[in-house]
């Protein structure tokens, strides 16, 4: 039976799901009637990658922990291995740049996506077998040593978003282990150093950067998304233009379904519309908090946190980039952005989020 924290986490991401499906059919009829001769061509799709989100959210929802817990390391060099074959010509497919998928035709997997779960589990598990974190080598060069692997390896895809969440999303666990803030300091430097580095040794990333800074530079060019996605939200005002009235979509902002949905969201619903939707982004995180809070296990306290911080981080770092407050890094917003692996990983990551809750529960 469920908790009531499972029912009301149930309702958030069927609201969530609903409000994705619902913007990906109008952000994408125009691109998809063009492209497909099918204006629900995404739409149709998006449906059943939530159908399969659904299904894989059940079955994670009642999957035993002390299982997980002890395949953990099994779960994560297996994802390790296909981040790895995934980048051989001919096993992976090449997209927009980047080699970050499997599949079949049309129909894709992203490797990456089930990664960042892997090692939240891996993590929490290694850090739930410590009492206390004392010693920077001892403690932490196992879990940074991971970031390191998990990070390099996203990076050859290129999928330099992808990398920048994960790594966050491990170090909040750490955080919550009570590791000393002297270590993170020193690693921050580190980290600094390392990131202005790969900007300025890959030039598209630099591009991104001045586009951020000043997307006018370069309008037709690195700054040609940042500007159409404002040019999108402006007009909203503070109720929309109306569902299904956006003018963007209309083959100016590129591929409106994906990372910048969010514009047209803000375009067609306005200001209210906005707050109303980030407010049950922010409910979501504040459910994932509180079974994070109320365990007393920490390898469950861990893996809860780590998969709010996921959920959490992405939402920021998707929103901050539609609004020009970050670059542009291809992060998807969490079940609004069109997209299989990212919708089914993100719905199996709350159905282990409702497991923990009712692990509480069921001590009790």
């Amino acid at each position: 039976m469920w908790t009531r924290k499972c029912r009301l986490l149930t309702i958030e991401v069927i609201a969530l799901v609903v409000i994705g499906i619902v913007m990906v059919a109008s952000s994408s009829r125009v691109w998809a009637a063009y492209k497909f001769e099918d204006p629900f061509y995404y739409a149709w799709r998006q449906g059943l990658f939530a159908i399969i989100g659904f299904i894989a959210m059940n079955i994670c929802s009642r999957i035993s922990f002390s299982f997980l817990q002890k395949n953990t390391r099994k779960i994560f060099w297996v994802s390790v291995i296909t981040l790895i074959l995934v980048l051989i010509p001919g096993i992976g497919v090449l997209r927009n740049g980047s080699r970050s998928w499997f599949g079949i035709g049309s129909f894709l997997i992203q490797p990456s996506e089930f990664f960042k779960i892997a090692i939240i589990l891996y993590v929490s598990d290694f850090l739930s077998k410590k009492y206390r974190i004392k010693h920077f080598w001892q403690d932490l060069f196992f879990p940074f040593l991971l970031i390191g692997i998990g990070f390099g390896l996203i990076l050859l895809q290129p999928d330099f978003g992808s990398g920048i969440v994960m790594a966050c999303a491990v170090v909040v666990i750490l955080l919550a282990a009570d590791a000393p803030i002297s270590y993170f300091i020193r690693l921050a430097i580190v980290a600094i150093a390392a990131l202005i580095a790969l900007i300025v040794s890959a030039p598209y990333r630099m591009a991104r950067i001045i586009s951020f800074l000043d997307p006018w530079k370069d309008p037709l060019g690195s700054g040609f998304q940042i500007i159409q996605s404002l040019f999108a939200i402006a007009p909203g005002g503070i109720l929309g233009v109306g569902f299904d009235q956006s003018m963007q979509k209309h083959f100016y902002l590129p591929e409106p379904q994906t990372d910048f949905i969010f514009a047209i969201f803000a375009e067609e619903f306005g200001f209210l519309g906005c707050v109303a939707l980030v407010a049950l982004y922010l409910a979501l995180i504040y459910q994932g908090v509180k079974i994070a809070i109320s365990q007393e296990e920490p390898f469950f306290c861990y893996t809860a946190i780590g998969i709010t911080a996921l959920f959490a981080i992405q939402v920021m770092i998707n929103l901050g980039v539609v609004v020009g407050l970050f670059p542009v890094t291809g992060i998807t917003l969490p079940f609004l952005s069109y997209g299989g692996s990212s919708l089914i990983v993100m719905m199996s990551s709350m159905g282990l989020l409702m497991s923990i809750a009712n692990n509480k529960e069921k001590k009790k």
